[in-house]
């Protein structure tokens, strides 16, 4: 059995790695080799850019946290999932063409070298970049734990050894640089729906049909009123409406914030291709956020017990216990595609971090063309990912709950220097600086001491006080420079 169930992992595991070393070998030579690094030479398609921000977005919870939750809480939770459709057409309408304008002006590469223009501060942009690289490797190692959780429950081998497999194929074509991250992220993306439809199959299959699941939920915990827990939006009062709210700021708008996917923003090659992306990227990401969150609510009628492991084991005891091997072989690849499709970018962006906005910093005159510091590049992208294999081989608890937070710390920390920096004239340094640190301290205290208002998520009020606070700091601040003015607002000068 578990040969059956390997054997598309392996083959879909090869297929990565064939298509890592294709254009890592492109890349090497190419003239331009940091540009092609780390944004693919600005020339990315309007296809390949929607796959790659779904991909992106989708994680391993997606495929198992969501399904596990709405498994308890029904369509309540697939509510709480909707705001997820608009990311991609949010994110490039909002910031989309005016990142890339302004990307190619200054010749940026990375966000940083975006922010770094604008607000001229060596503090912001080094902090910035801090913040990026201690999240990004924090949640590299929690998508790390979960992918291996996941292998393992369904295969049967040891957690370790599904680790290894998965994780040094992702680490190894991700030295490949961008292209190679873009293109395997759009195959994951295809086996990512794959998953999803085979999940489909076999619920309906096995509950004999859609009424009959109907049935099954509509007798689950009922109320008062005889309404059963899974038709009710707030879930017996399990999802207050507050939460609701907050979701359409934490994974909804806040999204614009996310600089792993803000960097795609400034990777495609014309507008025909942004607009063609937020149509397919809208679609592909409503299909599968609010597919696997529906996914999760009909397994209620197959899975009736909450199994051991918790909610979020619904989704592995599906397959596992109800799939042909083969077929839970097929399988098991979305989540695993969703794992190493989010790895693979907080990988190469942890890497531009370190390269482009830490140590330009210390070393302005470094020159990324040289053989050397191309070996250099690669071996940091490695080196990341080894680092965290061996922590993901001991995991924590406190690791998985940075994770948890650590979507939101990166939003507080992004959003409004990018978002008042692209849009409003008399935001400067000192705003962009007073307002990521309120954001931030607050996001982390709120978290920290769970402290609840309103039963809204604490990324609701740190936005808040980021966005006053970015406000005050710029009206107590001086005026921008000329230069800043110039390529930023040159209709104001």
């Amino acid at each position: 059995m578990s040969l059956l169930i390997l054997g598309p992992v392996i083959f879909f595991l090869a297929i990565l790695l064939i298509t890592g070393f294709y254009y890592e070998k492109k890349t090497k030579n190419h003239p331009n080799f940091t540009e092609e690094y780390f944004v693919a030479n600005r020339t990315l398609g309007g296809v390949v850019l929607a796959m790659t921000l779904v991909a992106t977005y989708g994680s391993v919870s997606s495929f198992i946290s969501g399904p596990g939750l709405a498994w308890n809480l029904g369509y309540g939770w697939v509510v709480f999932a909707a705001p997820q459709i608009i990311t991609g057409f949010l994110l490039l309408g909002v910031v989309g063409k005016k990142l890339a304008y302004i990307s190619r002006t200054i010749n940026a590469i990375t966000i940083i070298d975006v922010i770094d223009k604008r607000f001229n501060s060596k503090f912001l942009s080094i902090s910035l970049a801090l913040i990026m690289l201690i999240f990004f490797i924090t949640m590299i190692i929690g998508q790390f734990i979960g992918g291996a959780q996941i292998f393992s429950a369904i295969t049967k081998l040891d957690y370790s050894y599904g680790l290894l497999l998965f994780a040094v194929v992702t680490v190894l074509y991700t030295s490949g640089g961008f292209k190679a991250v873009v293109i395997t992220d759009a195959i994951c993306a295809v086996l990512m729906l794959t998953g999803m439809i085979a999940l489909f199959y076999i619920i309906i299959y096995k509950a004999g049909g859609l009424e009959n699941i109907a049935l099954k939920l509509d007798a689950i915990e009922l109320n008062e009123q005889g309404i059963s827990k899974f038709f009710d939006v707030n879930a017996n009062g399990a999802l207050p409406f507050g939460l609701l709210f907050s979701a359409w700021i934490l994974v909804g708008f806040g999204t614009i914030g996310l600089p792993q996917s803000l960097v795609r923003a400034i990777t495609y090659k014309n507008t025909q291709s942004l607009h063609q992306a937020m149509i397919i990227a809208t679609i592909i990401c409503g299909a599968l956020m609010i597919g696997m969150t529906l996914i999760g609510v009909l397994s209620r009628a197959i899975i009736d017990e909450l199994p051991q492991g918790g909610t979020d084991s619904v989704i592995p005891n599906l397959i596992a216990n109800h799939m042909h091997p083969l077929l839970a072989g097929i399988t098991i690849i979305g989540p695993l595609a969703a794992t190493m499709s989010t790895v693979s970018s907080l990988l190469i962006a942890a890497t531009s971090a370190i390269v482009k906005d830490l140590s330009v910093k210390i070393k302005p005159n470094m020159d990324f063309s040289t053989n050397r510091h191309k070996l250099l590049i690669k071996f940091i992208t490695i080196t990341i990912g080894i680092i965290s294999i061996i922590l993901a081989l001991y995991p924590q608890d406190i690791v998985v709950w940075i994770n948890m937070f650590a979507f939101g710390g990166l939003e507080c920390a992004f959003l409004w220097p990018i978002i008042l920096g692209l849009y409003w004239s008399k935001m400067n340094k000192h705003g962009a600086i007073l307002g990521v640190l309120c954001a931030f301290i607050c996001y982390i205290s709120l978290s920290l001491f769970k402290i609840n208002i309103f039963n809204m998520h604490a990324i609701v009020l740190a936005l808040c006080v980021g966005l006053l606070c970015s406000i005050i700091g710029s009206y107590i601040g001086g005026k921008n420079t000329h230069e800043v003015m110039q390529h930023f607002f040159p209709h104001k000068i």
